[in-house]
């Protein structure tokens, strides 16, 4: 059943008054594919820029308490936790797990997503003038935990 739609099929909001207040998590990634040489210049902090995993970390903790601002149908939340972490993933990637939490009347899939998104755009961004080639792949929920619908685990990609 697609909540998002009224009984006329026409877009609304949630409406999450009558819901219960629970502890809720939620844990998406991000792969960001790119140069080796690109990789070994933020990993060794050579970028000219700065420190990109430190700027992506920001950025992603931003988006996720903004989702509401982008995202249409999303309900402002007040999360209580976000935490975005950046690592080398091989030799031509950067891997983005992020994870934001709550205790209140929906999940923070959304919030999750989002924060690995603009952390992925933001090495983008910061990287595009040394690699323009860079790909953004694998954005997906890993795990859901709370709320009426329950424990979600994606399987191994």
């Amino acid at each position: 059943m697609l909540t998002h739609l009224d009984s006329q099929g026409r877009a609304h909001m949630v409406d999450v008054t009558e819901k219960a207040v629970t502890f809720r998590e939620a844990v998406a990634e991000a792969r960001v594919r790119m140069l080796p040489e690109t990789l070994k210049m933020i990993v060794d902090g050579a970028h000219p820029k700065g420190d990109v995993f430190a700027v992506a970390r920001i950025a992603g903790i931003q988006a996720a308490k903004k989702t509401s601002d982008l995202i249409p149908l999303c309900h402002p939340l007040m999360l209580t936790g976000v935490k975005v972490e950046l690592s080398a993933d091989g030799l031509d990637a950067v891997h983005i797990i992020a994870r934001c939490k709550l205790s209140g009347q929906t999940g923070v899939e959304m919030e999750a997503l989002t924060a690995a998104s603009v952390a992925a755009l933001t090495i983008y961004d910061m990287c595009k003038a040394v690699d323009r080639g860079m790909t953004i792949e694998t954005i997906r929920l890993l795990e859901k935990l709370g709320g009426k619908s329950g424990h979600f685990k994606a399987d191994q990609a």
